[in-house]
């Protein structure tokens, strides 16, 4: 605790070092933690972002890819909906395996 103004001649480095580290104390368990879960928020929303786009573009050159590769043997418009269909197939299969993988509450 700093003393006297008048008798001690360290007092306004006293005070000045108990504010700053009051402040500070203040500052680290307030805006740190604030800025770690904003941070968390912005990188998360935009990993899911990113998956999202990377998972459409996947299913768009997959779908193209089987579209010319069935193109060899067919015409183009049989091509195309038989990439369709085996890409719904093989969509549908994995939803039905993942809802047999999920937890039912009741």
């Amino acid at each position: 605790m700093p003393g006297n103004p008048l008798t001690d001649p360290s007092w306004a480095t006293d005070v000045t070092e108990q504010i700053t580290t009051f402040v500070g104390a203040v500052r680290d368990k307030t805006t740190n933690n604030a800025i770690k879960v904003v941070r968390g928020v912005v990188f998360g929303l935009l990993g899911l972002i990113l998956g999202l786009v990377a998972i459409a573009l996947s299913l768009i050159i997959l779908t193209r890819s089987l579209q010319s590769l069935l193109d060899i043997w067919l015409a183009w418009d049989k091509s195309v909906y038989l990439s369709y269909f085996v890409i719904g197939g093989i969509l549908t299969l994995l939803g039905m395996f993942l809802m047999t993988k999920r937890h039912s509450d009741a």
